[in-house]
């Protein structure tokens, strides 16, 4: 029961971060200032560098706040077990490229191509927990994979409009940049996650020790993809040029994600993170419409919906009564 309670616990809170991120990200990579913008790939080392503290002060929690047990479990964990700690810069490294692809995507594309594209993770979720994790999908598990897709891409589906200044301007930017940093991250995200939750399950380890290690090196993999393609900007206006508080609370959301999809992992799986991201593509378009009033609903939103709806269920009915094949 409280295994449950975790696992739907962490899926609500996963669809409250994507949506906050999102739409908090997307407004401020297009929010016009004075001075340089922030830099992606500084945000992106700041969010793993707040990973790292909040699961460093996690593991002193569980261990009864002692210094000593939390030294004791990092140099038996980290340094005593080399290999299992050399297995996380696999995912680690994908991740942080993934991070930075979304800045990319989110700075090239609108929001509806943006949450439409990036929900392609899902399939390739499915195809590498069948391929290395052995799972087995029945045909209503696949049925309501493609229900899923659908439901999306209707509930994105653009609304008519004669004239829109806001979509304009995006043709300046390169949406065929945007769409290839989409689609790449989309086949990464498929296989760091699916790397990981093999991790998780074939170790007894604290979820919040793997994401020290993960944060570790995705520190070192973002400090150099920092100053490979930004240490001319770096040597200029300095690491944190541009940063506002909305730059901060992209972070602290960015931060706060890593963590909660590890949760998940944990207690679910990564399809059902999948939907759980769906769900929230659904929400962002309430809070669009109830409060920034930037969207009008259509049939086509209603339809989406609904088949959303219907693919979760069909997914969960097919998923409870078999047990998990991967768990030896």
């Amino acid at each position: 029961m409280a295994s449950a309670k975790l696992k739907y616990l962490s899926l609500g809170v996963l669809v409250f971060q994507t949506t906050s991120l999102v739409l908090t990200m997307r407004y401020s990579r297009t929010l016009q200032g004075d001075g340089p913008r922030y830099l992606a790939s500084s945000a992106v080392v700041v969010a793993e560098f707040l990973k790292i503290l909040t699961c460093v002060g996690l593991v002193f929690k569980d261990h009864s706040y002692s210094g000593r047990a939390l030294s004791s479990i990092l140099r038996q964990e980290i340094l005593h077990k080399p290999v299992e700690t050399l297995k996380l810069a696999i995912p680690s490294g994908i991740y942080t490229l993934q991070n930075n692809l979304l800045y990319v995507a989110l700075s090239n594309l609108d929001a509806a191509t943006y949450q439409v594209t990036y929900q392609l993770k899902i399939l390739t979720t499915a195809l590498f927990s069948v391929s290395m994790l052995g799972r087995r999908l029945g045909v209503y598990q696949w049925l309501s994979l493609l229900i899923l897709m659908a439901g999306v891409a209707l509930v994105q589906w653009p609304a008519d409009s004669p004239s829109d200044p806001q979509k304009e301007q995006l043709t300046a930017g390169s949406q065929f940049v945007g769409l290839v940093a989409v689609l790449v991250a989309c086949c990464s995200s498929g296989f760091a996650g699916v790397y990981f939750e093999k991790i998780l399950k074939e170790t007894k380890q604290s979820v919040w020790v793997r994401n020290i290690q993960l944060g570790m090196f995705g520190l070192v993999f973002g400090i150099f993809g920092m100053l490979v393609y930004d240490g001319d900007r770096v040597q200029e206006h300095g690491m944190f040029q541009g940063y506002n508080t909305l730059t901060w609370i992209v972070v602290a959301l960015q931060a706060l994600g890593g963590l909660v999809i590890a949760a998940v992992i944990k207690y679910a799986d990564n399809i059902l993170k999948g939907f759980a991201t769906s769900l929230s593509i659904i929400l962002s378009t309430l809070i669009s419409y109830f409060w920034l009033e930037d969207f009008e609903p259509t049939s086509v939103f209603f339809l989406g919906t609904v088949l959303v709806i219907v693919a979760t269920f069909l997914y969960g009915y097919e998923s409870k009564p078999a047990p998990n094949p991967s768990r030896a």
